[in-house]
Protein backbone atom coordinates (compact mmCIF):
# COMPACT_ATOMS: atom_id res chain seq x y z
CA UNK A 1 0.00 0.00 0.00
CA UNK A 2 1.61 3.27 -1.07
CA UNK A 3 1.78 6.38 1.07
CA UNK A 4 0.94 9.55 -0.84
CA UNK A 5 1.74 13.13 0.15
CA UNK A 6 -0.99 15.73 -0.27
CA UNK A 7 -1.48 19.45 0.22
CA UNK A 8 -4.93 20.75 1.09
CA UNK A 9 -6.27 23.18 -1.51
CA UNK A 10 -8.24 25.06 1.17
CA UNK A 11 -5.96 25.42 4.23
CA UNK A 12 -2.61 24.55 2.53
CA UNK A 13 -1.61 22.02 5.20
CA UNK A 14 0.53 19.07 4.09
CA UNK A 15 -0.30 15.51 5.09
CA UNK A 16 0.37 11.89 4.17
CA UNK A 17 -2.21 9.19 3.57
CA UNK A 18 -2.01 5.44 2.99
CA UNK A 19 -4.09 4.81 -0.12
CA UNK A 20 -5.64 1.39 -0.62
CA UNK A 21 -7.21 2.29 -3.98
CA UNK A 22 -7.21 5.45 -6.09
CA UNK A 23 -11.00 5.89 -5.75
CA UNK A 24 -10.61 6.35 -1.99
CA UNK A 25 -11.81 9.79 -0.88
CA UNK A 26 -9.06 11.89 0.70
CA UNK A 27 -9.87 14.48 3.35
CA UNK A 28 -7.59 16.96 5.10
CA UNK A 29 -6.94 16.04 8.76
CA UNK A 30 -6.72 19.76 9.62
CA UNK A 31 -9.89 21.21 8.06
CA UNK A 32 -11.73 18.10 6.71
CA UNK A 33 -11.81 19.49 3.18
CA UNK A 34 -12.09 16.98 0.32
CA UNK A 35 -9.99 19.20 -1.96
CA UNK A 36 -6.36 18.02 -1.90
CA UNK A 37 -3.62 17.86 -4.50
CA UNK A 38 -1.13 15.01 -4.63
CA UNK A 39 2.50 16.10 -4.29
CA UNK A 40 5.65 14.66 -5.79
CA UNK A 41 7.49 12.64 -3.16
CA UNK A 42 11.20 12.47 -2.52
CA UNK A 43 12.52 9.27 -1.06
CA UNK A 44 15.87 7.94 0.03
CA UNK A 45 17.30 4.49 0.35
CA UNK A 46 19.96 3.04 2.58
CA UNK A 47 23.20 1.98 0.95
CA UNK A 48 25.29 -0.65 2.68
CA UNK A 49 29.00 -0.06 3.13
CA UNK A 50 30.93 3.04 4.01
CA UNK A 51 30.59 6.33 2.13
CA UNK A 52 33.34 7.07 -0.36
CA UNK A 53 34.85 10.49 -0.81
CA UNK A 54 36.64 11.66 -3.93
CA UNK A 55 38.89 13.91 -1.83
CA UNK A 56 41.43 12.49 0.58
CA UNK A 57 40.77 15.19 3.20
CA UNK A 58 38.52 18.17 3.72
CA UNK A 59 37.93 20.74 1.04
CA UNK A 60 36.85 18.69 -1.99
CA UNK A 61 33.67 16.98 -0.86
CA UNK A 62 30.38 18.31 0.35
CA UNK A 63 28.74 17.82 3.74
CA UNK A 64 27.86 14.22 2.93
CA UNK A 65 31.34 13.40 1.62
CA UNK A 66 30.11 12.20 -1.75
CA UNK A 67 30.62 15.34 -3.79
CA UNK A 68 26.90 15.60 -4.53
CA UNK A 69 26.97 19.41 -4.47
CA UNK A 70 24.27 19.81 -1.86
CA UNK A 71 25.99 22.98 -0.56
Amino acid sequence: MPIYEYICDDCKSQFEKIVINRQQEISCPNCSSNKASIQLSVFSSAISGSPKSSSGSSGGGSCCGGGCGCH
